[in-house]
């Protein structure tokens, strides 16, 4: 069985595929390596010896130095390694020829037209609450129509509670709006039930008319506060609206339309070398049909940002992007706190050491396509092909954020495992198959079989029928579990 991993021919340590032991002798580059303690399975080992201040260099890249001696075979980790990030900096246009993958057929799935020309995959009825002051009201009213109904003829029938929506200024207030508004259009929705208080700063008048256009059919609006019994009225709209969501059909729809969001989170030592690199394919697959990807996590591309900025469209797409990543580091400064803080415990304890190895493993999420447009938060899609979205790196955070913008889905890798969904599918893919096999109810795909030698040819075949399947119905293990929660990006006051 394969022992360990050299991503890249310089790299000066290689990842353990499998637990070391103290004592065992490796033949890596044609190098004799002596494992000097044991190692855990996606952490690093040490090709030579380092003396304080010396790179350590993964990916091709550098993702730290080390802060002591290490000796050749020595584990390699937060211990013993530190961040060369700092400050804010300076970025120059250095554009990179970037090879588009031809289209390779007419892929299609079967998904719903809707009569604006958008496309859903999912037939769903949402209840959205304005303000987080009716939450309860919105669940009641859930529960109400999917007894009534049982589902017959939609996907499903979902609330969507949150905290916002009033006692809220600036910015929070109308990324509170932004965020409820891209929920309220989403095509995944047949009908949306949208539920007001009264006295709110988001107001159902003021919201209404920030939606734009809409089919007054399937998007209704309820004042609680103006009706007598607002679960009578609720559920008199919840009919209406039910009656025309449950004679819509699937039908054919070219794969240029599906619009797919990429995340991982909970990682590990292996998701820049499995789950990771297996989107990246799956984005330049997808990118080369037509199809639009969509990459968020901004502090989790500091120190792989000029990867991105040089594959940048044009100098207004780099100009953007710039100001995506500084903008980010900006509002940490703002509040005080450090840019380049190490990665989370989690994922400390899984194998990634420095930001700027979590960095180079997550940006491989969006392949080698060219970056076509960057999105503020909350902002909808204009762009096929490959966008970035501003967004933190919270999962639930900045999964929603992508669901707003348009993705249908959102693609999340992972190597230790987490349950939650956002408001559209959400799929977990793990890095390794142990997670695979302990978690069958949190994981949905498993890219763990490039470490047991399967190819990435064979694999990303596989990925992309599957997700095609998803695309057309199949349901994810986050919809089966019916766990759906929308988060909403808060940084100023509450009243």
């Amino acid at each position: 069985m394969l022992k360990y991993i050299q991503i890249n021919p310089v790299d000066n340590v290689a990842v353990a595929v499998t637990d070391l032991n103290a004592g065992e002798v490796l033949y890596i580059a044609g190098k004799k390596i002596v494992v000097q303690q044991d190692i855990p399975a996606g952490h690093k080992i040490a090709l030579q010896d380092f003396k304080e201040g010396d790179f350590v260099i993964k990916y091709g890249a550098p993702i730290g130095h080390a802060t002591k001696i290490i000796v050749s075979g020595g584990w390699v980790n937060e211990k013993n390694i530190k961040t060369n990030l700092e400050g804010l900096q300076d970025y120059e246009f250095n554009p990179q020829p970037v090879s588009e993958l031809p289209s390779k057929g007419n892929f299609t799935f079967k998904g719903y037209r809707r009569k604006n020309g958008d496309v859903g995959i999912r037939n769903e009825i949402w209840i959205v609450p304005t303000v987080g002051c009716v939450n309860g009201i919105a669940t009641q009213l859930t529960g109400m129509l999917q007894k009534e109904t049982q589902c017959m003829g939609v996907d499903a029938i979902v609330a969507y509670p949150h905290n916002y929506g009033c006692s809220q200024l600036g910015d929070d207030h109308e990324n509170t709006r932004k965020i409820l508004r891209d929920i309220v259009l989403h095509p995944n929705a047949g009908g949306v039930l949208v539920v007001g208080l009264g006295c709110e700063n988001n107001q159902i008048g003021a919201f209404r008319e920030f939606l734009g256009e809409f089919d007054e059919e399937r998007i209704c609006f309820i004042e609680t506060q103006k009706v007598d019994d607002e679960i009578e009225a609720g559920m008199q709209l919840l009919r209406g609206i039910y009656d025309v969501v449950c004679k819509d059909q699937r039908v054919d729809i070219p794969l240029s339309d599906l619009r797919v969001g990429l995340k991982c989170g909970g990682s590990d030592g292996f998701s820049g070398i499995t789950a990771n690199p297996l989107l990246g394919v799956f984005s330049d697959f997808l990118v080369a049909q037509g199809g639009t990807t969509v990459l968020t996590e901004v502090p989790e591309m500091f120190g792989a940002e000029t990867i991105l900025m040089n594959r940048s469209e044009s100098r207004d797409v780099f100009e953007k992007t710039v100001h995506l990543i500084n903008d980010f580091k900006s509002y940490f400064i703002e509040n005080k706190q450090p840019i380049y803080e190490n990665p989370s415990p989690g994922n400390k304890a899984g194998g990634i050491s420095t930001l700027e190895e979590k960095s180079l493993g997550c940006t491989q999420k969006a392949g080698s396509s060219t970056v076509k447009n960057v999105l503020l938060y909350g902002e909808r899609l204009t762009s096929n092909g490959l966008n970035l979205l501003s967004a933190p790196g919270n999962d639930l955070v900045a999964s929603t954020a992508l669901a707003a913008s348009g993705c249908h889905m959102v693609l999340f890798t992972t190597g230790r495992g987490t349950p939650f969904g956002t408001f559209v599918p959400t799929i977990k893919i793990s890095t390794n198959s142990n997670l695979y096999i302990h978690k069958p109810n949190w994981i949905d795909f498993n890219a763990g079989t490039l470490l047991d030698g399967e190819s990435m040819d064979t694999l990303s075949r596989q990925f992309v029928q599957f997700i095609i399947d998803i695309a057309s119905g199949n349901l994810t293990n986050n919809e089966r579990s019916s766990y759906r929660e929308i988060a909403i990006f808060k940084t100023g006051v509450t009243l």
